[in-house]
Formats: C-alpha cells, structure tokens, sequence
C-alpha cells in the first residue's frame, strides 16, 4: 500500500485529544491567576515546541537532499509532511502576537514599555527586543520558511508524475534546498532569540540557538520514528527495512549526546569566561527547579545514551519507540525548563509593578504548573500533539507515502548498514 488512508477511530482518538488539550487549557486559563501566567506560558511553550519541529523537518530535509543522501528516500514523505506543520504554526504563534500588542499576558519582560523605562538592561536591548521586531520578524521568517517547504513539497509531488526518474525535477529540489540552508540556519537563531530566550530577558548565550534547535531536531526524529512505526503496523511502508531504522536510531543516539555536549558547554563557557552576572540562569534553575535541571539531563542523555549505546537496540521496534516516546517527552520537559523560570519572574515584575489587577495578589501563580508539569500540562501538550498529528497525517493521505520517481529511490531500498 503506497497511499495512505486515514482512518475513522484515529481520527476520532486525535480529537479527542485536541479536544482533552482544549479543555486543559480552558480550566487552566479558568483557575489561573490575574495575569493568567500558566495559561499563556503552557501555550507558548505548546506552540513553540511543535512548530520547532516543522521547522527543523524542513531544515533537515534540505540538508538531505543538498548532500545527496539516498538512504531517506522511503521516508522522505513523512518529512515533508513534518515541514508543512509550518503553516499552522504560524497561526499558533499569531495567537501570542495578538496577546502581546493586546496586553493580555505577559511571557516577555521587554514587552512593558514601564519595565524598560526602568531598566538599563532592557533599554541596551530594545533595538531586537520589541513588539515590532517580533511581530514582522516571525511573519516575514515564518512565511519564508512556509514558502520553501511548499515549494519542496510541490517539486516531490511533480516528481511523482512524470513518467520516469525525473534528475531535472531532483537537480532543482537540491538547488532550493541548498538555498534554503544558510536562510534556515541564520533565521532559526532570531526566532529562538525572540520566541525562547528572551523570556529570560537579562541573560543571553551564544549557543542557545544550537541548543534549542538540537532539542527540536531530536525531538523529530522520536516523533518521525513513532510515526514510521504506525504507518508499519498498518500495513505502510513496507519498503522502509530495520536498515533505514538503524540510521534513524544512530541519529537519535548522537544527536542525544550532541545536545548533552551543548547543555553542559552551555554553562562551561560562561564559567570559562568568567561571565559571572550569565550564572543566574543556572542558578535559578539549581537552586529553585532541580527536578527540572537534573530531571532534563537524565530523561535527554543519561536514558537514551545507555539504551541506544548497543548497537543492537537500534534495529528493534520496540526498544525505539521506548526511547522515542521517552526522548520525545524529554524535550518538551526541556523546553519546559527553559521557558517556565523566566516567564514566572516576568509575572512577579508584573505584579510587583501592579500590573493590572495583579497589584492585589501576592504571587505570580502557584508552584504546580511551573516546578513540574502538572496534569494540566500534560493535557495541553496531548492536545497540540493531537493537532499535530492530525495535520501531518492528512498531508501524509495527499501523495503516495514512497515517491515512485525519486532517482535515489532504488538506493534507499537497497539501503544496508
């Protein structure tokens, strides 16, 4: 079966937990405090993760095809899928312009015009950290990076219709893709800059970028390799072998141990350097989120290193999506701890500066939602995972899950490690 149909009680179990995610938000929104904190930041943390993960498809993708590899070819369809999530997530992320220009929440310290009246930092700052530059920034970087993954899209399906291996149809995805690279490469650091790290508005690092855009990167290969795995059991991709699932998990395994060097590099330079006002960002993580802290080395290296180090654990179903689904929560745990800390002190600024009604509360939110992920938490993110799937497997439906004319297709099904 090459073109895939999907079916009536999936599509029923992913509303269902777009729906659970609908109504995780609303009872958090519901019970939350004045500024409605955990609300804002469960949704920016949601929509940030899963767009990052379109995003780094699309990146990864034309890096692929600019080198010439042959052995993703049976799965390139589910990339491509991956990269269109794009579109949507420029819509998730409208929602937090919206809030911001309207005053309704308050995820971004350098948003409060009185904040940065008050503060020297933020005032250095202001030229990249405003409302203007966030807003124009992703729609214009957003839509570039839409337009590339429809135009690949488009090419691979064009692909599929001429009557044989089409190299001229091939020749001009490689030019795209190449074009694409260093566009992705130098946009992608911007947007994590303004959607990620200016939550913590007084700290910045030189590899925040490369450490965000790895956890995205590992979080795609969990959630491609779970997707792969349901398309098998449903009688997909037949032609996808333990060979390409070999490559899939060596990916997961050195790209693990890559993020793990840039997390402790991430404070090792900063040390190095002597940089001691930059600590604060650890500091606070150590001494106020150590479940968060250690928590995220353990579930992102510690687990996935040790299972995966075999070489043999690599080419079974079952032990990949174990560390799949562990890897992939994993990450969304460490975009959890790089957003929650920064966003709770912004709220107690707020508050602090009487910021709306907050003037008559003593604390930004309760601890639960912002220590740990609580069940609410939890809900929200089944819920965009839902929205996510959905999306990408009704992309999947529209063209044939192998693409019949890629010239590196009988390469990819001979593919052996």
């Amino acid at each position: 079966m090459n073109q895939y149909q999907i079916d009536g009680k999936l599509k029923t179990v992913l509303l269902g937990m777009m729906g659970l995610g609908l109504l995780c938000l609303i009872l958090t929104f519901a019970y939350d405090d004045a500024l409605h904190t955990r609300f804002w930041s469960n949704y920016l943390h949601n929509a940030v993760f899963f767009t990052g993960i379109g995003f780094v498809s699309l990146f990864v993708m034309a890096a692929f095809t600019t080198a010439w590899a042959g052995w993703y070819t049976v799965v390139k369809r589910v990339f491509e899928a991956y990269s269109l999530f794009l579109i949507p997530g420029l819509i998730l992320m409208l929602v937090v312009i919206v809030g911001m220009w309207g005053g309704l929440h308050h995820l971004y310290h350098w948003a409060d015009d009185k904040a940065v009246a008050a503060d020297p930092i933020l005032q250095g700052k202001s030229s990249f950290l405003n409302k203007n530059w966030y807003t124009f920034g992703t729609l214009i970087i957003m839509g570039i990076w839409i337009f590339f993954a429809n135009k690949l899209r488009t090419l691979s399906v064009e692909e599929d219709m001429s009557g044989t291996p089409d190299y001229n149809h091939h020749k001009r995805m490689r030019i795209w893709a190449a074009a694409f690279l260093p566009i992705g490469g130098f946009t992608s650091a911007a947007i994590v800059w303004q959607w990620v790290m200016s939550v913590d508005a007084h700290w910045y690092s030189t590899l925040y970028a490369w450490y965000a855009t790895v956890s995205w990167f590992v979080s795609a290969l969990a959630l491609i390799i779970l997707t792969i795995a349901y398309l098998k059991s449903k009688g997909y991709l037949e032609e996808v072998t333990v060979e390409h699932l070999h490559d899939l998990g060596k990916y997961l395994f050195a790209f693990s141990v890559f993020w793990a060097y840039l997390w402790f590099s991430q404070y090792m330079l900063i040390w190095y350097a002597n940089i001691g006002e930059e600590t604060v960002y650890f500091r606070e993580r150590i001494d106020n989120y150590p479940v968060l802290f250690y928590g995220n080395l353990l579930l992102n290296f510690v687990l996935p290193f040790l299972i995966l180090m075999r070489n043999d654990t690599k080419r079974k179903y079952g032990t990949l999506i174990f560390v799949s689904l562990v890897v992939l929560f994993g990450h969304w745990f460490d975009f959890f701890q790089m957003i929650k800390p920064g966003v709770l002190h912004t709220a107690h600024e707020a508050l602090a500066h009487g910021a709306e009604e907050g003037a008559h509360h003593g604390h930004a939110s309760a601890p639960i939602g912002f220590l740990i992920p609580g069940l609410l938490e939890i809900g929200t993110m089944l819920g965009f995972l839902g929205g996510f799937l959905y999306f990408v497997l009704n992309r999947l439906s529209k063209a044939a899950l192998v693409p019949k004319n890629d010239p590196y297709l009988e390469e990819s099904l001979h593919h052996h490690t």
